[in-house]
C-alpha cells in the first residue's frame, strides 16, 4: 500500500510505502469506540456540584420542640425534605478520567490511521511550514489541499508559524505525531500529515 506524496500547492512529488502491519490489517471498531470513550471522559470537566445539607445555608437550630405542637418532628430547616434544604446524593466534582492498556490504545490509533486511509481522507504532505504568520496564506493552503471541513494536521514538530497562522481558523488543529490519538484522528474529515511523521507513527504502532 501506499499514498501519493504532494507539496502545500497539491502538486505531486512522489509516493510513500506504507507497512502492511499497520495499515493492510482489519480495522478493529472496537478498539476505536474504548479509546474514543476514554478520551471523552477525559475531556470532561467534572466541576458539577450540589449543596447537601451540610453545605445549604441556614441554621441548624431545631424550629420547633420535639413534642406537643401537633406538627411533624423536624430536627433543622436544612433539611432534604424541607423546601431549599440540602440535596440527597446528588453529584459532586469528580474526574471522569480512566486508563486503557497502552497496547490497546496504540490499536485504536492504528485503526484509526488505517480507516481514515481506506477512505481516502489521509493527504501526505512534503513539510507543513510557514515563512510568516497570516492566517489567510494557511486558509488558502488548506483548501489547495481539499480540507474543507474539520482538519487534521499532523507532524513531527509543528512549524510555529504555522501553528499561529492556523489558530484562528475554525475546526483546525495541529499536534505532534506522538500525542496524536485515535480521537482526534476520527473526529477529523481530512488528515494532513508529513512523509516524516507518518514514518514516526509507522514505528511506533508497527511494533505493538
Amino acid at each position: 500500500m501506499e499514498l501519493v506524496v504532494v507539496n502545500t500547492n497539491n502538486e505531486r512529488l512522489g509516493v510513500m510505502d506504507l507497512r502492511d502491519e499497520v495499515f493492510g490489517g482489519r480495522v478493529n471498531a472496537e478498539l476505536i469506540w474504548e479509546s474514543v470513550v476514554r478520551a471523552n471522559a477525559a475531556a470532561r470537566r467534572g466541576t458539577h456540584a450540589t449543596k447537601n445539607r451540610a453545605l445549604v445555608s441556614g441554621s441548624g437550630k431545631k424550629p420547633w420542640r420535639q413534642k406537643g405542637t401537633g406538627r411533624a418532628r423536624v430536627g433543622e430547616i436544612r433539611t432534604p425534605l424541607w423546601r431549599k434544604g440540602g440535596t440527597v446524593f446528588g453529584p459532586q466534582p469528580r474526574s471522569y478520567e480512566f486508563r486503557l492498556p497502552k497496547k490497546v490504545e496504540r490499536g485504536a490509533l492504528r485503526a484509526a490511521l488505517a480507516q481514515k486511509v481506506k477512505e481516502g481522507a489521509v493527504v501526505v504532505v512534503d513539510e507543513l511550514v510557514a515563512s510568516e504568520i497570516k492566517t489567510k496564506t494557511a486558509a488558502e493552503m488548506l483548501k489547495r489541499l481539499g480540507a474543507t471541513r474539520k482538519t487534521l494536521l499532523v507532524d513531527v514538530t509543528p512549524d510555529a508559524n504555522l501553528a499561529r497562522s492556523l489558530r484562528n481558523i475554525p475546526d483546525v488543529a495541529f499536534l505532534q505525531a506522538r500525542r496524536l490519538s485515535a480521537r482526534d484522528v476520527m473526529t477529523a474529515a481530512r488528515v494532513i500529515v508529513t512523509p516524516h511523521a507518518l514514518e514516526k507513527l509507522q514505528e511506533a504502532l508497527g511494533n505493538s
